[in-house]
């Protein structure tokens, strides 16, 4: 560090230093201010893990993460097991289930095999199988690539989904869009960087979506995503009360930096900045996010393509939708949430309507993007925390039974962004039970995202009490290299 980065961290003040804790060392309060210094040696730069971000060229300039939250059955919809009627109502044999944990939902049931309640279909060039539930899949099958060898070592829904977007299964580390964010920030100054959209349930469900799955963790504030409400304000308390002029608005935000600005310079309190940047954020998304939501300048074509629920607030066709305009704005990270995918009963009745939530609107997406030209530079991501297990939940032949949760092997896919169209990598037993070739963990393809994006997953870090924190932790971790284009 050069003298002038120490005298400034040494100016902060004795109050904020034991106000964090004395797990903080000088050096680490110093971090914010290095990041802020415009004259930074290129070491010091590369010390943080920050040095010419991206680190090279990037394929993809943006994400589309479409999150399934639940666990969507694989053996449904994509890993199509034809042999497995022959094993319809037979014990799982011990030489695949191999001891491995089950949940205490199924540890004391016979692991009575349950056959795909799906017929299956070639698509595409490619040849891809989809589960009958998912013909519009069909329609751009050779514009993705399934990965089927996904693993993960979280059997629960919250350590799976924290895990999967955060790559720790603890709460309290960033999500990979706070990490995109942190890294390469945005195009568009007037919208965040990193958007969250939830879809509004036409029914109930009791499984919640946590903060922490898109929050910042550790990072400063300002990178954790913001979430689009389901409302007619978007974002609380973003709209001026009524009869204040914009004018007056202007001036109390002046006055608010300024103060802020002069706390500021005495603590070197990161956070402060990130007040700063929130009020000047929220001013201009007072313009942008009413015009972003408005979506009569949709042609009649967009909904038609899109699916007649794209015309319901709130619903997941209709985040899709704006999932293409934020991208349009220059949005970096775009994260949409469907949940209602944990099917331990009633499959064949509750998957079927995720489908039909869920099949024509991501694949209107990939076609929507293809035909504006943004495919190629946004990588779109589908995919859920895990699996589904072969063996049935309940009476494996009754229409009430369903599939627990299965962590070793699943089903996701991406498409454009660097990515290889019309291809499979990855298999399963023939139990879809196990991976038999070319397991992928949740953190290899973190590094893929990653790489990707132009980012050196080895490289890029934050410290933190003491340590350097990277989204793929310190397991060895590998790109997906064979699904690169």
């Amino acid at each position: 560090m050069n003298d002038q980065i120490i005298k400034q961290a040494m100016d902060v003040s004795r109050r904020y230093f034991l106000g964090r804790g004395a797990g903080v060392s000088l050096g680490a309060m110093a971090l914010g201010l290095l990041e802020q210094s415009k004259s930074l040696h290129a070491d010091q730069k590369t010390a943080l893990g920050l040095a010419d971000l991206p680190h090279k060229p990037p394929r993809a300039k943006n994400v589309i993460f479409l999150t399934q939250s639940g666990g969507p059955s694989q053996i449904e919809l994509f890993d199509h097991k034809p042999g497995l009627m022959k094993w319809a109502g037979k014990e799982l044999p011990e030489s695949v289930r191999r001891g491995q944990r089950l949940t205490t939902m199924t540890a004391n049931q016979k692991q009575l095999i349950m056959p795909s309640r799906t017929k299956f279909k070639r698509y595409g060039e490619s040849g891809a199988t989809l589960g009958e539930w998912l013909p519009y899949h069909g329609e751009v099958a050779d514009e993705l690539c399934f990965i089927k060898s996904m693993v993960t070592d979280q059997i629960n829904h919250a350590p799976a989904m924290t895990k999967f977007l955060t790559g720790h299964q603890l709460a309290g580390r960033p999500s990979i869009g706070a990490w995109t964010s942190y890294g390469l920030g945005s195009e568009n100054r007037n919208l965040p960087d990193y958007l969250v959209l939830i879809s509004k349930m036409k029914r109930p469900s009791d499984q919640p979506l946590y903060d922490h799955y898109w929050g910042s963790g550790f990072l400063p504030s300002r990178y954790q995503g913001v979430k689009l409400r389901n409302s007619k304000e978007p974002v609380l308390y973003l709209r001026d009360p009524d009869g204040l002029p914009r004018k007056i608005r202007r001036g109390m935000l002046n006055g608010i930096a300024e103060l802020n600005q002069m706390r500021l310079k005495e603590t070197g309190d990161p956070e402060i900045e990130t007040r700063i940047r929130q009020y000047e954020m929220a001013w201009r998304m007072q313009s942008s996010i009413p015009e972003l939501n408005d979506l009569s300048d949709e042609p009649e074509s967009t909904f038609e393509l899109y699916g007649p629920d794209s015309r319901r607030p709130g619903s997941y066709a209709a985040n899709c939708v704006l999932a293409r305009r934020l991208i349009e704005r220059g949005v970096r990270f775009v994260q949409l949430f469907h949940p209602d995918w944990d099917h331990h009963s009633r499959l064949g009745s509750w998957c079927v309507a995720r489908c039909r939530d869920t099949d024509q609107a991501s694949a209107a997406l990939v076609k929507d993007l293809k035909q504006r030209g943004l495919l190629d530079d946004t990588l779109v991501v589908w995919g859920g925390e895990f699996g589904r297990g072969v063996a049935g939940q309940g009476k494996w032949n009754s229409p009430e039974g369903g599939r627990d949760h299965h962590p070793r092997c699943f089903t996701m896919w991406l498409a454009g962004g660097g990515v290889k169209s019309g291809m499979t990598y990855g298999t399963t037993d023939d139990f879809s039970y196990n991976v038999a070739e070319n397991p992928v963990h949740v953190r290899d393809l973190h590094a893929t995202v990653l790489h990707l994006l132009g980012i050196d997953h080895e490289r890029f870090s934050y410290r933190h009490q003491g340590l350097d924190f990277k989204l793929t932790g310190v397991e060895p971790s590998n790109i997906i290299k064979e699904i690169l284009a």
